[in-house]
């Protein structure tokens, strides 16, 4: 989570039934509706101080001073109005974001790539989460400060209760399946276990070069949808369908350069997918699900990226990559090629409309392990300090598919399409906001998904899903996501795949298709579910 800077034109937040709901429930605090009706929709300050102090409690062990900023930062909220008395923030040389975080995912117009864009600061260790206080606060707190080093993340754990689960096996099968991340029914998951250690470049200055990194180590259960073939989980996934595992989707060095036009960012390794909406983060996403749209497209590439801000409206992103979720050494499979990718984004000058169009993988689109070819548009407005919408539209499709595994594709990122030939998926889904407080919003969403060769889905059919939750810090440490979606597959004998090492339900699909939920039984499929984060 980064900070923003304070707003010189900000609305109000009005309170409204929806909050005064929440607050006679208990979910949120009278005082924290009171404090959203009488100050203005500033941007979070993350409570941090004026100037970091260092050693505070050199004397006392590592474990003491985690415990004590711990039990210190869970008193503190996840959004406060800005204090007027405290010195000025620095001034990013973009202007004021359109968004605070906490508590929305991010505090900016989406944009895919590194950790801050170019005109901030990076200011993260200014409102360093418990792991990095307890650093701080020790004896070399002032060199882990200047360094700009940071260790921090997160546990998310999450559980659902869902209308499938009653047929073709226990309810710790996958039933929810084509529902991702949630595939399985009726039960409580270690979702993801999360440690990052980065630096943020400072990309506010123009008047040197400065560099950054990040590693990313994660486990649980959603490392499934992390794979490149070639690294670390063919034989746990592909082979041992394993529902806990680990993967590091993250791991690249950052280089910033402030001399190529606004500025330059040049991103070496591996990254997650740049253009979509949703991240396979928890932290990073407006709900606890994921959208059909997002489930079956790219998740991670391995390249050379570049992001370059032209002017204030306009960025351009460059990439040159290896493939689709393949790591560069696996040079067997057809889909391990050059591949080009291209981005831009729009900013209005009137800071409430932005666009972020392009192709995110393209090569000469032979069949392969993942080898996708996609195109992505995504179009956001804010209304107002309230409410706000995104879309993204997607396509995407693969050469010379085959039904069934082949020497040089012998596992399928997904599923092997019901016929041969040119395979394609594509949708369209919008997510719509509403804040309700300083510390919570409501998310409603709806998409349109059509998988004709059952190619990503294992079941040859158009989608619609819809989905309505809520986000609620608790805390600057905690965020808890309730939520409600319905999913419905519009064809009733849709053809289903019968090839897939990595298909859900363990094998070929069963005899009887009615639907592609509760293994094969049903078209639709209702689900309520939470997930809970803690940052340390």
């Amino acid at each position: 989570m980064t900070t923003k800077p304070t707003h010189t034109n900000t609305k109000k937040l009005k309170s409204n039934r929806w909050t005064l709901g929440l607050a006679a429930l208990g979910l949120v605090s009278l005082a924290t509706v009171a404090q959203a009706d009488s100050t203005t929709n500033a941007p979070a300050t993350t409570n941090a101080p004026a100037a970091m102090p260092y050693g505070k409690k050199v004397k006392a062990n590592f474990l003491t001073r985690l415990n004590e900023a711990f039990m210190e930062q869970a008193a503190v909220p996840a959004y406060s109005p800005p204090d007027t008395n405290a010195p000025p923030a620095p001034v990013r040389r973009i202007g004021p974001a359109p968004f605070d975080s906490p508590p929305y995912a991010t505090q900016e117009w989406q944009l895919g790539g590194g950790p801050n864009i170019i005109g901030d600061p990076g200011a993260l260790r200014d409102a360093p989460f418990p792991l990095m206080q307890a650093i701080y606060d020790g004896p070399n707190g002032k060199w882990w400060y200047d360094s700009r080093i940071q260790f921090y993340g997160w546990v998310t754990v999450s559980g659902n209760w869902s209308s499938s689960g009653n047929n073709g096996g226990s309810t710790s099968s996958t039933a929810n399946f084509p529902e991702v991340y949630g595939e399985r029914s009726r039960r409580m998951e270690n979702e993801q276990d999360v440690l990052y250690i980065e630096r943020m470049p400072d990309k506010n200055q123009v008047d040197h070069i400065d560099w950054g990194f990040r590693l990313t180590a994660l486990y649980g259960l959603d490392y499934r949808f992390m794979a490149s073939r070639g690294y670390l989980n063919d034989q746990r996934l592909f082979g041992e369908n394993r529902f806990q595992g680990f993967d590091s989707p993250m791991m690249y060095f950052d280089l910033y350069i402030p001399y190529v036009a606004e500025g330059m960012d040049i991103l070496i390794g591996r990254i997650i997918s740049e253009p979509d909406i949703e991240q396979q983060l928890a932290p990073n996403n407006l709900m606890a699900s994921h959208s059909l749209v997002y489930a079956f497209d790219d998740y991670t590439t391995w390249g050379i990226f570049t992001t370059t801000r032209i002017n204030k409206n306009w960025t351009v992103q460059l990439n040159l990559m290896d493939g689709v979720d393949i790591a560069p050494w696996e040079s067997n499979d057809p889909g391990c090629q050059a591949t080009l990718g291209f981005n831009v984004q729009y900013i209005a000058n009137n800071g409430k409309d932005s666009a972020y169009v392009g192709v995110n993988s393209l090569n000469s689109g032979q069949f392969g392990f993942n080898n996708l070819q996609e195109f992505i548009e995504s179009y956001t407005h804010k209304f107002n300090e309230v409410y706000w919408t995104t879309f993204e539209g997607q396509y995407m499709f693969t050469k010379d598919a085959m039904t069934a595994p082949t020497v040089t594709v012998p596992i399928e990122d997904g599923f092997y399409p019901v016929k041969a030939g040119y395979a394609w998926a594509g949708g369209v889904v919008n997510y719509t906001c509403a804040r309700i407080a300083g510390n919570a919003f409501l998310t409603l969403r709806n998409e349109f998904w059509d998988d004709p060769q059952g190619y990503r889905s294992g079941y040859a059919s158009p989608y619609y899903e819809g989905a309505f939750g809520m986000t609620w810090w608790l805390d600057k440490l905690i965020v808890l996501r309730p939520e409600v979606r319905f999913e419905h597959a519009m064809k009733h004998d849709g053809l289903a795949s019968t090839s897939s090492a990595i298909n859900p339900t363990g094998g070929a699909m069963p005899a009887r298709v009615n639907g592609p939920y509760d293994n094969g039984f049903k078209q639709s499929q209702l689900t309520f579910a939470c997930d809970l984060t803690f940052h340390f």
